[in-house]
């Protein structure tokens, strides 16, 4: 008889023979014992977890007549038919090659037949998210209304795919990926079946390999076995895989976290060399990377994942490379490996990748009782670093407040030069026209409306002319005061803003004055030198004159302190 693979050989036969999957298979063995079959399933999981395997060991149990605790036996008429795809009431569908809506019609005419053989005639469908949407639609009338004796098991790996009106009418289970530890001692008890020696760490590998498929860890191991002339070692296991030994990848990591670039480059050009495959390289980069931060958080649970492949090296990096450090080479390697799949010179990307991990820095001193010697005289010099920068900080401190001081002393006198500069910056020729033609009417429906015409700006803009008010306006012009001398230039220079009031008072007044800009401060100054200069103060439109009383508080205050001692300030 001509050779057969691992996985169909080793392919489960029972309900135990499963692997890790055993809420799905205890559920079908209830119902098998309690007959509460139900007329149609979805078995939906990743490649290789035994979807298919379990529907047939289901056909394989419903018509058994000598099951025990819902296994079949195997060993009768119809196991024995069923196992070998001989029994014409167990139909196995391929949806990818059958997915028309005749072949599908066709089942729906013959589903009415009863069994010729067993007491129930299975529907196997696999991958039956490859139907058309007529199919299902064929398919769904038959699930509506099913026949007595008539089980439908559809097996698909993208269940999404499904339409929602055939979940509805089945019974869904998950398949879920087989762990590595259930895969390692599921290869363990065949090889040792088989009498074939094999190394631990290279059943390990596979383990990781297969990445949660028990079909596909069986096929790698199969390769490994011919490849090692029925022997399965770990330098084997590391060839077929293209996985590099965790010693390289401990060694390239302990040097981009070192900075150590020239080193971390020969290492990655020595894997290179070895004809490693660069994607499963940044696969094992980002599952240590990974270990290494769940480690540093939860040191059982690694332990338990990842079959005990936890050494002093690898404690050792935990306790020296920093998390933030972890997070951004992880992030780097998803990105390389993105990028990776588009690009047919795949060494580039990798010697850029350990530059940009070897730039920034990544070791922590962890302050513990049980450090070393060197890491203790590390924390001593970090501790006298920091002394000295607390020193350097006063030192600093004083000096800038002696600076101030002379500073202080050298700009204490020049107040009336700058008032004089601020008044030379008026515009009064624009000014002086507003005042002439001001009425106090155009003021106070200007006022009554400015609430809502500050409402109606930007954010921004709402936050520049916030502190302003009208204090003289006209038929066509309006003079504007702002409490902020930074506020009325960042104003009077602000087209956008100009354009905005503008346009909101044609809406509000139905006319568009043009704007004028000048500071509280200014503004009795310039009301004074008008006043001075025409003898009146407009058409009674400017801001209201101040108070009989406050004229007398200001001139009994000139008298007792001096004219050149007082300010006088517009709230």
């Amino acid at each position: 008889m001509s050779y057969q693979a691992l996985y169909r050989v080793w392919r489960p036969q029972k309900f135990s023979d499963l692997v890790g999957q055993d809420m799905i298979t205890r559920t079908l063995k209830n119902a098998i014992m309690t007959h509460q079959t139900s007329h149609a399933y979805i078995f939906n999981g990743p490649r290789g977890t035994g979807k298919t395997s379990a529907a047939k060991i289901f056909a394989k149990a419903v018509n058994c007549h000598f099951q025990e605790n819902g296994e079949p036996c195997n060993k009768c008429e119809t196991c024995v038919a069923i196992t070998n795809g001989q029994l014409n009431d167990v139909i196995e569908i391929d949806a990818a090659s059958n997915n028309g809506v005749e072949e599908i019609r066709d089942i729906r005419d013959k589903v009415k037949y009863a069994p010729t053989q067993a007491d129930f005639k299975i529907y196997i469908i696999d991958e039956v998210h490859m139907l058309s949407t007529g199919a299902f639609n064929a398919l769904l009338k038959t699930l509506e209304e099913p026949p007595e004796n008539v089980i439908f098991i559809l097996a698909t790996t993208e269940p999404h795919k499904i339409p929602a009106t055939i979940i509805s009418r089945t019974q869904k289970f998950d398949f879920k990926r087989i762990t590595p530890a259930d895969s390692y001692a599921r290869m363990v008890y065949i090889l040792t079946e088989k009498e074939i020696e094999y190394e631990e760490p290279a059943l390990k590998v596979v383990a990781k390999a297969a990445e949660g498929g028990m079909r596909d860890a069986l096929s790698i191991l199969d390769q490994v076995i011919s490849f090692g002339d029925n022997k399965v070692t770990l330098d084997n296991a590391l060839l077929v895989t293209g996985s590099v030994t965790q010693d390289k990848i401990q060694t390239y990591v302990t040097e981009v976290s070192q900075k150590e670039t020239t080193q971390a480059l020969e290492t990655i050009q020595e894997i290179i060399d070895e004809g490693k495959d660069s994607t499963r390289l940044i696969e094992d980069l980002i599952a240590y990377g990974r270990d290494l931060l769940l480690y540093q958080q939860a040191p059982a649970l690694i332990n338990q994942l990842e079959l005990g492949m936890v050494d002093d090296t690898f404690k050792a990096l935990s306790q020296t490379i920093s998390a933030e450090f972890l997070y951004q080479m992880i992030n780097i390697l998803n990105e390389v490996q993105q990028q990776m799949r588009f690009t047919t010179h795949p060494d580039v990307y990798l010697e850029v990748l350990t530059i940009r991990l070897s730039q920034f820095s990544t070791i922590e001193v962890v302050s513990d009782n049980s450090q070393s010697g060197l890491n203790q005289e590390a924390a001593k010099q970090i501790n006298d670093l920091s002394k000295t920068v607390e020193t350097l900080k006063k030192q600093l401190l004083n000096l800038n407040k002696h600076d101030d001081q002379h500073q202080a002393v050298a700009v204490a006198k020049p107040k009336k030069n700058v008032t004089t500069q601020k008044k030379a910056t008026l515009n009064l020729s624009q000014i002086y026209p507003i005042l002439d033609n001001a009425t106090k009417e155009s003021l106070v429906q200007l006022k009554q409306v400015w609430p809502e015409l500050l409402q109606q700006l930007s954010v921004t803009q709402r936050a520049i002319m916030q502190a302003s008010e009208p204090v003289a306006a006209s038929p066509d012009s309006v003079l504007v005061s702002f409490n902020y001398d930074f506020l009325a230039a960042k104003a009077s220079g602000d087209t956008e803003l100009l354009d905005a009031l503008g346009n909101g008072l044609d809406r509000l007044l139905h006319n568009t004055p043009k704007l004028v800009c000048i500071t509280a401060e200014q503004w009795p100054e310039v009301r004074k030198s008008y006043i001075e200069q025409n003898g009146h103060e407009g058409n009674e439109t400017t801001i209201e004159p101040v108070p009989e009383v406050v004229e007398q508080v200001v001139s009994k205050a000139e008298e007792i302190f001096g004219t050149e001692n007082i300010e006088i300030k517009q709230d």
